[in-house]
């Protein structure tokens, strides 16, 4: 997108250096990231910043909407409701595909959720390219233009709200089998807030408590949620001590309920020039006959799971609970950025956090996603070079 800087970067650019660059982050904890990290990071010109900026404000408007909620109830219906839900959530990822509309460039919004991503690994990542290419200091990847130390201040605001660090714990299935464990390691050594699995849970009364390392039973005061409740379903054999649908005595960094409101559940509620034309599929009255430009998607899958591209009708006929399922046209990905060979594919997920007692989100930063294939996501395109996971940048 900023062509000097792209050809600069490819000009410095060896495989000796992306080697550098992967060790660098696999020194930190012992440990190599089980997701594909990108060669490269994006260039991101001023105006593609500022239609990022004012696609997330248009989303943002229609959340903070009074009727919000009462818009998504039924989004919780079909879900495990948890109780003491907030009055806003903490995390926001909305992510938007660099697109083709018209000849022009533009983002167009694929998915958003209220639930936290690599908050902790990205402003690591950004560090260690600039180790390997110092010029990249003259660039930022935070919206707002924070230092690292402030980036890091608003999370951990945002995480902990004043709590201890011991008191407060990030919650997952297994966290150290998970893909993003380098980013559960990063939220344990620079903010202290530990990964605990949720099988390790104490419950008394209405209280949680996990054991430290040495053993004694600490008070959970705020849990910072990671868990996937699609993927908690799935474990019948993991044994609880506690229920998600229990009333504790808890505050959560990223409430459960904003999982399933603020998620593919809304884009067809979404109207504008950033959004695609979305329909929930019990509201289809007739099957297009141009399936072909069509992506049926369940609304509440992960990482791309369950997505299907090249959907037929016998497809939409065998989705037995059409209320979970949204048919979304396909939008012309513009292959943008500059590889040694080609041009790639590029989504740009933008990371919101907001505060408890905050009236507005804070746009703070982003995670981009590259690809040569039809799915974008880091577990896809294993066998290809400059693409997974990596860092957009703004000039500063």
């Amino acid at each position: 997108m900023i062509a000097k800087y792209r050809e600069q970067f490819n000009t410095e650019f060896s495989e000796e250096k992306y080697q550098n660059l992967k060790d660098a982050i696999a020194c930190d904890f012992d440990y190599k990231p089980k997701f594909r990290i990108a060669e490269t990071p994006f260039f991101i010109s001023n105006t593609l910043k500022y239609q990022l900026i004012e696609g997330c404000n248009n989303v943002i408007a229609f959340i903070k909407k009074e009727e919000f909620n009462e818009l998504t109830n039924k989004s919780l219906g079909k879900n495990n409701k948890v109780p003491n839900e907030d009055s806003h959530t903490n995390f926001m990822a909305i992510d938007f595909g660099i697109c083709e509309e018209n000849g022009q460039t533009i983002p167009k919004l694929i998915e958003v959720q209220g639930f936290p991503s690599l908050f902790n690994f990205q402003n690591n990542l950004f560090e260690k390219f600039k180790e390997v290419y110092p010029f990249l200091a003259s660039f930022t990847p935070y919206v707002n233009g924070a230092s690292q130390e402030e980036y890091l201040a608003i999370l951990r605001d945002v995480i902990c709200n004043n709590h201890p660090r011991e008191n407060v714990i990030l919650l997952e299935i297994a966290p150290d089998n998970q893909p993003t464990k380098i980013d559960f390691d990063y939220c344990k050594r620079d903010l202290g807030v530990t990964p605990v699995c949720v099988t390790e849970l104490i419950k008394k009364g209405n209280q949680l408590f996990y054991k430290n390392k040495n053993g004694q039973e600490i008070l959970v005061k705020r849990i910072y949620n990671r868990v996937i409740f699609d993927e908690l379903d799935a474990r019948t054999d993991l044994k609880l001590h506690f229920s998600f649908s229990d009333d504790l005595d808890v505050e959560w960094a990223g409430h459960p309920n904003w999982f399933f409101r603020i998620s593919k559940f809304i884009l067809p509620l979404l109207k504008g020039k950033y959004f695609i034309d979305t329909i929930l599929l019990s509201d289809l009255e007739q099957i297009p006959e141009d399936l072909e430009n069509y992506v049926l998607k369940p609304l509440f899958s992960f990482s791309g799971a369950g997505v299907i591209f090249h959907v037929t009708k016998a497809d939409i006929e065998a989705v037995v609970d059409k209320e979970n399922y949204i048919l979304q046209k396909k939008v012309h990905y513009l292959p943008i950025l500059q590889a040694p060979d080609q041009k790639i594919k590029v989504e740009v997920r933008m990371l919101c956090t907001w505060k408890d007692d905050d009236e507005n989100p804070v746009i703070l930063t982003n995670l981009v996603r590259l690809s040569r294939g039809e799915m974008i996501g880091v577990k896809y395109n294993q066998d290809k070079d400059w693409v997974g996971g990596t860092i957009g940048l703004f000039a500063i």
